[in-house]
């Protein structure tokens, strides 16, 4: 820890309720998504969220999206709002792409999507780019009545910082033409400075739009470090567990409580219209558990920058 977080951290213990109030106030309307929940998971999760709450459904380039679409149709059953990601380029044809966004609407209820290029080297059919599909019209056709495209404050391992901000401002100019709303949703990071920075240089483009920060949820270590290779953000995530005094407990759980705590103290009235979202590494019904005990406030917090929750009472 350093000097400084260690002031900070003083300095908040003497004004303990605002920074508990503010980390409330960046915690209200968190979001969080899943892979592939299972009839258990959805179950567990109706104990714990009320009915309409939104849970983004992630686009796994390995499966069929039949699973994914298996998926929504269970949250949407169980009173949820699945919000599929719409990843184009695994889509052979546009046809095949109109029948999947013809499901998704028809049997999950699904309004709401978060459309990207996805991971394949080569598209597999006509759509290169996010923004190809956003411009053809083919997501209004079926009723999608609003979006969230993908944001990267860490960077992308293929491409360059001005790539990403000319991508990203193109979607955003072209669905405002399309009469579409967007949201942008960020990969997740471990350090909140390129978060602050990143977010401020949007802002600073005019760039007014509503940013849901992208968070790990708790987890072990290992499987922290795997999805972060996997994501291309390994060694922001070894950078945190060299920190956090963790390297020597591969198993041990870890959480983004120091992370948020550090976003709160910047949030009001800097970052402008900001949420949280969670990574379910570690499970959905415990990343739910998390992030509603955080935004109701059931938070302890500690000398080292971060914060406990407690289970409800």
């Amino acid at each position: 820890m350093t000097i400084a977080s260690r002031k900070a951290s003083m300095d908040d213990q003497h004004a303990v309720p605002d920074v508990v109030a503010r980390i409330v106030a960046l915690a209200r309307g968190w979001s969080f998504e899943a892979t592939l929940p299972t009839d258990a998971e959805v179950a567990a999760l109706g104990t714990i969220l009320p009915e309409g709450t939104c849970v983004y459904l992630s686009a796994v380039p390995t499966r069929d999206p039949a699973a994914q679409l298996a998926a929504a149709v269970r949250l949407h059953a169980a009173g949820f709002a699945p919000v599929p990601h719409v990843a184009v380029r695994t889509f052979a044809t546009a046809a095949s792409l109109d029948a999947f966004l013809s499901r998704m609407v028809g049997e999950a209820g699904v309004r709401r999507i978060l459309v990207i290029a996805g991971d394949r080297d080569r598209p597999a059919g006509p759509f290169r780019s996010a923004v190809e599909a956003i411009d053809s019209g083919v997501l209004q056709r079926h009723g999608i009545a609003e979006i969230d495209i993908a944001g990267y404050p860490a960077g992308h391992p293929l491409l360059s910082p001005q790539e990403l901000d000319r991508a990203l401002t193109e979607k955003i100019d072209i669905a405002a033409e399309m009469g579409l709303p967007v949201g942008i949703v960020t990969q997740f990071c471990f350090d909140p400075d390129p978060i602050i920075a990143w977010i401020g240089r949007l802002r600073d483009f005019g760039v007014e739009n509503c940013i849901r920060i992208g968070l790990a949820g708790p987890t072990n270590i290992a499987t922290l470090l795997r999805y972060a290779r996997r994501c291309g953000v390994e060694a922001s995530a070894q950078g945190l567990v060299r920190q956090s005094g963790l390297a020597r407990h591969i198993f041990g759980m870890s959480a983004p409580d120091g992370l948020v705590r550090a976003l709160a103290g910047r949030a009001a009235g800097h970052l402008g219209d900001v949420a949280l979202h969670f990574f379910s590494f570690g499970g959905i019904a415990a990343t739910a558990r998390w992030a509603k005990a955080l935004a109701e406030g059931r938070i302890t917090l500690d000398a080292d920058g971060g914060f406990r929750v407690a289970p409800p009472s």
